[in-house]
């Protein structure tokens, strides 16, 4: 249960090992750090979750990736100014009985996420 993110890399089929990623709490236009952490050979946060459901709380988050620092270390060949940079991606939780799982499948050029169980 809480929060956990897992991340796919689509161009290799593997894991997005070795992607930094941000956590945020997010009220309005205010961004506060939680977070930093470099996702392990499985695409996950090596501590496990991103809170346990005692810590999460109802509101409003945000996980940024670092999908071209990744690509870069990966010997991906990108044009600059790159397709995609960093990828945001702000949910709400409203249930913290519940788990909220925030998959990010991602290439140079594209991604998807959904709320994963």
């Amino acid at each position: 249960m809480g929060l956990s993110t897992h991340v796919l890399d689509t161009m290799h089929g593997t894991p997005a090992a070795g992607m930094a990623v941000a956590l945020y709490t997010t009220q309005g236009d205010t961004a506060t750090l939680v977070k930093r952490f470099v996702l392990n050979a499985d695409g996950r946060n090596p501590d496990g979750p991103l809170y346990d459901n005692a810590s999460l709380r109802v509101g409003t988050y945000r996980l940024v990736f670092d999908v071209a620092g990744y690509f870069k270390a990966r010997n991906v060949t990108l044009p600059e100014p790159n397709f995609l940079n960093q990828v945001s991606l702000d949910f709400g939780v409203a249930h913290v009985d519940q788990h909220y799982h925030v998959p990010l499948l991602v290439s140079p050029w594209s991604y998807s996420t959904y709320r994963g169980s």
